[in-house]
């Protein structure tokens, strides 16, 4: 099992590359994006088949990334 400093190491912010937004390292491939997906109903073997070069453990980075946001942060949901 990837611990989750090894998971976060996976995710880079770059104010130069994607206006700054987290993306997975090596890629130009927001974390958002992969989040989306994963909320859409796509599966992880989907995501790296439609992503080349993604792997299981850059999605299992942006889950991580996405969890250490919302430690902090609350969003409004529409009732």
């Amino acid at each position: 099992m990837t611990s989750k400093d090894e998971l976060l190491s996976r995710i880079s912010i770059d104010p130069n590359i994607c206006f700054g937004k987290p993306c997975i390292k090596g890629h130009r491939i927001w974390v958002s994006l992969i989040l989306d997906f994963l909320a859409s109903g796509m599966s992880t073997q989907q995501i790296i088949e439609e992503h080349p070069g993604i792997t299981g453990d850059d999605i299992l980075a942006c889950i991580a990334y996405g969890a250490e946001m919302t430690r902090e942060r609350y969003v409004d949901l529409p009732s």
